[in-house]
């Protein structure tokens, strides 16, 4: 059990009250504190973030951000819709192999405080992240096509990194990796007004030919029982968190062609 991934500070409490699913979560929220280490966060984006004061973060230009609204604990589905700071780092990411399929509404790293976000990479529907979009050329001995993702946090080049150690994976790795199913799109969350991580440009999906998606298996059905499914490589997973990518695997509400660059939540779990 990983006692301080994602920055905070959990108590021996919290963390076994993290493993409870589902309604369990948003009582768990209502026992953590707004202490993140700032050395983890920080450092996860070097360029933007100056420290951690109380209950703000603080950005470099002087912006100051609350970790924690005090709105107490969420339902699961609020604090989808209205994450805080510290909702992002509630349940913990757990890079490697899986021991078991994530338990009901474990789903880490799909809580996002907009936000955040938007200040860091900007807001889409006003052309700040495209103006930050760069070509990372996917699989150049494999595939060879031009993606596009934002250049800000070196995102662009961790991409590029991923890519070369994919690149040189046996052959029959190559029906997961190609054609990939896209990076940058200015949407949505599927049934939500939420704005994607593919949005920010921080986000690729794999080939769809052998990839799973909740909605998918479930037919659209919410609150229906969704059983777990996955043909993903570890191998291919493995490498893309070693450069600082979270993979939506790792989530009850699986989407496992789905990678977003989330090194904050990487970097107190090795």
């Amino acid at each position: 059990m990983l006692t301080r991934a994602q920055g905070l500070v959990f108590g021996t409490a919290i963390i076994a009250q993290i493993t409870i699913a589902g309604p369990a979560l948003a009582q768990t929220a209502a026992t953590m504190g707004p202490a993140i280490e700032a050395s983890h966060l920080v450092a996860a984006y070097p360029d933007h973030l100056a420290s951690i004061e109380g209950n703000a973060l603080v950005w470099k230009d002087g912006t100051r951000m609350p970790i924690d609204d005090k709105r107490g604990a969420k339902p699961f589905e609020i604090m989808l819709a209205a994450a805080d700071i510290k909702d992002m780092f509630l349940i913990p990411y757990s890079p490697g192999a899986m021991s078991a399929p994530p338990a009901v509404d474990v789903d880490p790293g799909r809580a996002r405080n907009a936000a955040f976000f938007d200040k860091m990479y900007g807001k889409c529907q006003s052309g700040a992240v495209s103006r930050n979009l760069v070509d990372v050329v996917w699989l150049p001995k494999k595939w060879g096509r031009k993606l596009r993702v934002t250049r800000i946090n070196g995102v662009a080049e961790k991409l590029a990194a991923v890519s070369k150690e994919l690149d040189e994976l046996p052959a029959k790795f190559d029906v997961f990796l190609f054609p990939s199913a896209g990076t940058y799109n200015c949407r949505p969350i599927a049934g939500t007004t939420r704005t994607s991580a593919h949005g920010h440009g921080i986000a690729i999906d794999l080939s769809t030919q052998q990839t799973d998606y909740w909605l998918w298996t479930t037919k659209g059905k919410l609150g229906a029982a969704i059983p777990y499914r996955n043909k993903i490589p570890m191998e291919i997973v493995s490498i893309f968190e070693k450069h600082g990518f979270i993979w939506g695997g790792k989530w009850y509400h699986y989407d496992t062609m789905h990678f977003e660059y989330r090194p904050e939540l990487l970097a107190g779990a090795r």
